[in-house]
């Protein structure tokens, strides 16, 4: 019998930990101004797709965020409590549930754009920089969900 002597490849020379890892430190550069909003960085997420566009199905705004609709549910129920967003029946398909944002969600748009602001303090980059990054990490996303399926890429059907 022969013995794996490789081992496997230390977690700071793959590409995964370095995304998932970055993707907290970001949460984390990012917690102090949501405990100021009281969200969570996944709430905010939901948030930002609203604000972006308002009205939309859950498994619309699930396809956005590439989850499973059954993950987004607990979250908007949150959001619903915290008098964020109001869930109701779509009356031409009654299995759709559409999310709208309150006017206290609406409101709260406005102080919430500073986020951007605190990855570029967080980071020492510059716009340019990060702008760059940020293309370079999508066109990888992208060409792995084209590969391996799962995530269809651009506006969801609703």
């Amino acid at each position: 019998m022969t013995k794996d002597t490789a081992g496997p490849v230390p977690l700071d020379d793959q590409l995964c930990f370095a995304i998932y890892s970055t993707g907290i430190a970001i949460q984390r550069a990012y917690k102090p101004l949501l405990d100021g909003l009281g969200l969570t960085y996944p709430q905010y997420l939901v948030l930002n797709v609203l604000w972006r566009e308002d009205r939309q199905t859950v498994g619309g705004i699930a396809e956005q965020l590439a989850l499973e609709p059954s993950t987004l549910t607990p979250l908007l129920k949150r959001l619903e409590a915290a008098g964020l967003v109001r869930r109701t029946r779509n009356p031409g398909n009654e299995r759709q549930v559409v999310v709208e944002l309150t006017g206290k969600g609406r409101d709260l748009r406005g102080r919430a754009g500073c986020l951007g602001e605190a990855l570029l303090a967080a980071s020492n980059q510059s716009p340019a920089e990060l702008g760059r990054l940020n293309r370079d990490i999508k066109r990888l996303r992208d060409a792995i969900y084209r590969q391996a399926g799962s995530w269809s890429i651009g506006q969801p059907d609703g």
